[in-house]
């Protein structure tokens, strides 16, 4: 493994790190919001037995990368391709979790020759299908508050308020075991949250997720609130992968049905019992099929 940073061309730092086998398959993973460059250690040890090189990184104001206000979804793509650039990968695979979903996808249409196959798992879809977006808001007035929000400064006191300045209320509930108090989750993430194993690794990427406080977040959603107006998902030309659980309470599976329907060619994959959390064991199986479709 590795964890390191590449300074990009305005003089912003991008952190990243490198899982798996040097001549592995290269696949981009696009984290969740929060999230960080080690979402994909969760997958790394699977993935690398069977030969992929998951590459995660930090949108700007996550863990390593400097925070960049005002940033839209397309434009954290050239930071993706400059570190694929800087690892010396020319075509590769990506997948986007939950926020990440959406800058997979725009790389996959701005850059259509670099991106061989795309996994839009537990994935946010373009917010400005109605259905899918009151699915997101209604019974969440946390998210609804920051995309409604006038300016980031009142965005990131929404966040505040959410996660703490620090992430620490982020998994508090989860890991009481009380499913409630958990807003609802899905029996299979609350079965991997009663893993001490697994909560202890999650909250091991609390700091990295909340190094810039909850800018990351704040400006993720800013970014994603109005829509994927800044590409155009039509043009994707590459396989893709929508891998969503019909039971995730955070991210509704009426986002995966609507991304299927508006990306040329793409693959419905759902699981009756996964949620949020627990679909994302299924990447490297998805990641498995892309490849062999290619070869």
């Amino acid at each position: 493994m590795t964890d390191a940073t590449l300074e990009l061309p305005d003089g912003r730092t991008l952190g990243y790190v490198d899982y798996g086998p040097a001549d592995g398959a290269p696949v981009l993973w696009c984290h969740g919001g929060p999230g960080s460059r080690l979402e994909p250690k969760m997958v790394s040890a699977v993935a690398s037995t069977i030969g992929q090189r998951l590459i995660g990184f930090d949108r700007p104001g996550y863990g390593l990368s400097t925070p960049r206000p005002g940033r839209a979804i397309e434009s954290v793509v050239p930071d993706q391709l400059a570190l694929m650039d800087h690892l010396g990968i020319g075509a590769f695979y990506a997948v986007g979790v939950s926020t990440g979903g959406a800058y997979a996808l725009a790389t996959a249409a701005i850059a259509p020759e670099r991106v061989l196959g795309v996994v839009a798992c537990c994935a946010l879809t373009d917010m400005r299908d109605e259905a899918a977006r009151a699915a997101m808001t209604g019974d969440n007035g946390a998210i609804a508050d920051i995309w409604n929000s006038s300016t980031r400064d009142e965005a990131i006191e929404f966040a505040t308020e959410q996660f703490g300045p620090d992430g620490s209320k982020m998994f508090g509930p989860a890991a009481s075991g009380d499913t409630e108090a958990a807003g609802g989750l899905a029996e299979a993430d609350q079965v991997m949250f009663a893993d001490p194993a697994f909560l202890a690794n999650m909250i091991e990427t609390l700091q990295p997720m909340f190094a810039w406080g909850v800018e990351g977040y704040a400006d993720d959603r800013l970014a994603d609130g109005p829509g994927w107006g800044g590409f155009d998902v039509t043009t994707v030309t590459s396989p893709v992968i929508v891998l969503h659980g019909k039971s995730d309470t955070i991210c509704p599976v009426i986002n995966a049905h609507h991304t299927a329907s508006i990306v040329p060619n793409a693959m419905l994959r759902l699981t009756e019992k996964d949620g949020h959390f627990s679909i994302v064991s299924h990447v490297p199986e998805a990641l498995t099929d892309l490849l062999k479709a290619a070869a």
